[in-house]
């Protein structure tokens, strides 16, 4: 076989291994069990209406939430590094594109030299030259493919960022108003306690109950009051906590004071749990394995030789050994390829190393799958779950109300003991209490599930 027919053979046959690898686009992997439902998850018809894709203004409808909600998205400093994230990711790919095409360099120089006492003699050059690097084995296209995931991974951590805002100020707002109910509460049981010591010492002063009876009803009171600074406390630093999410210095919230909260149909009838496929974070870790795909190939693509063409060409007076007056035009042109030899253990280190990161970026990205699902089921039990205890507790607070007149009655009538009267109205404040919490975990689960089917548009 003649010399040239095996440099052909040999050229050939590596493009062919370069092509098994380096030029394929990223796809997801076949062989596993919850990769592929997610793939399934991303093929199915996605409805509009669905929580997971619902504005947040119509999920979120109260109309003092909306206010704060926005003010957070305009201001808040994370939101605005995730954005500067994704102008940063912009640029990378701007610049892995023009890798395609020749650089190019404007070198001017000059100098002299005088030798033995001899005539200084002045020579410039006055040359542009370009280089371009041939993709011959695909070391551009992957950094550039690459650098195409790194922009959809910055848009989705952006809108995972915006989502958490969402919600964090959304949970924040919840709490704020069922720490108001509960002060509220909490201060109409103080005042109730307090007409009630009034009542016990009038009625010790007709010898209707003992001493005891006043200064058991009076220590109640003192433990109401007691808990009342710690509500104040806990609503101040709730307050702080809005102010800080929405990029401000502390001051004091607006609220509702209605625990009357429509949640969208969804909640009450299931979540088809293909939805979670739209999760910023799902769509993120997926961004990241492919990253890690196409460094691999990157590091498969350090195997092969580099070609590079260059050419230079302007004005210059020195030609070869000799100075001449005036200067000439030239032009040049070469190509080189680089092929490693002593780097090859280096290489294999770094692509060994690159296996090893894809890998993980894989078990990542399969756990975040997993994850999502977990927090959908969570969140979907939890609020139906709430819903079922705020029944309860309420038609509980029906039967404690009326026990605790009853009791009342019983003992003006010497029928009944204070002890009754007390355990009585220490159950109906903990049943309003237990109400409040409980609607507050029902408000919070359906938060939880908006940013765990993706946090909406």
């Amino acid at each position: 076989m003649k010399k040239s027919g095996r440099i052909l053979m040999a050229a050939a046959l590596a493009v062919a291994l370069s092509g098994c690898q380096l030029y394929q686009k990223y796809e997801l992997p076949e062989d596993n069990a919850i990769i592929n439902n997610y793939k399934k998850a991303l093929e199915a018809p996605v409805d509009s209406s669905s929580l997971g894709n619902l504005s947040w203004e119509q999920t979120f409808t109260d109309p003092q939430l909306q206010t704060l909600i926005r003010t957070a998205l305009a201001n808040n400093k994370d939101l605005e590094n995730a954005r500067l994230n994704v102008e940063i990711a912009q640029a990378q790919l701007q610049g892995a594109k023009l890798s395609y095409f020749p650089s190019l360099a404007f070198t001017p120089n000059g100098g002299s030299a005088s030798y033995g006492g001899s005539h200084m003699n002045w020579s410039y050059t006055l040359p542009l030259s370009a280089s371009w690097e041939i993709d011959a084995f695909g070391k551009i296209l992957n950094r550039k493919r690459a650098a195409e995931v790194g922009v959809e991974m910055a848009e989705n951590y952006r809108r995972a960022v915006r989502s958490q805002i969402i919600g964090a100020v959304a949970n924040t707002y919840y709490a704020i108003a069922a720490l108001n109910m509960q002060l509220e509460v909490t201060n109409q049981t103080a005042v109730l306690w307090e007409e009630q010591v009034k009542s016990m010492e009038l009625m010790k002063q007709a010898a209707r109950v003992n001493e005891a009876a006043v200064v058991q009803t009076r220590a109640n009171l003192y433990a109401i009051k007691a808990s009342i600074p710690e509500l104040e406390s806990a609503i101040h630093e709730a307050q702080n906590t809005m102010s800080l999410l929405l990029n401000t210095f502390p001051q004091k919230w607006l609220v509702t004071s209605d625990m009357k909260f429509n949640a969208p149909s969804e909640l009450k009838n299931g979540v088809p749990m293909n939805y979670l496929a739209a999760r910023p974070d799902v769509r993120a870790a997926e961004n990241k394995f492919a990253s890690a795909y196409y460094a691999t190939n990157s590091a498969r693509a350090n195997f092969y030789p580099s070609l590079v063409i260059s050419a230079q060409g302007g004005f210059t007076n020195a030609i070869g050994s000799m100075i001449t007056n005036p200067g000439k035009w030239f032009i040049q042109l070469a190509g080189s390829l680089t092929a490693p030899i002593f780097s090859r253990g280096q290489n294999i280190a770094t692509l060994k190393a690159a296996k090893a990161q894809q890998q993980q970026a894989l078990n990542d990205f399969q756990y975040t799958v997993l994850n999502a699902s977990a927090e959908v089921s969570d969140a979907l039990v939890s609020y139906s779950t709430n819903a079922r205890k705020a029944e309860f507790l309420s038609k509980q607070i029906d039967e404690l109300e009326k026990s605790v007149d009853y009791t009342q009655q019983l003992l003006t009538l010497g029928q009944s003991t204070y002890l009754e009267v007390l355990t009585a109205q220490q159950g109906l404040l903990s049943a309003q209490l237990s109400e409040i919490n409980s609607w507050h975990s029902q408000v919070s689960a359906m938060v939880s599930l908006y940013q765990a089917l993706g946090g909406g548009r």
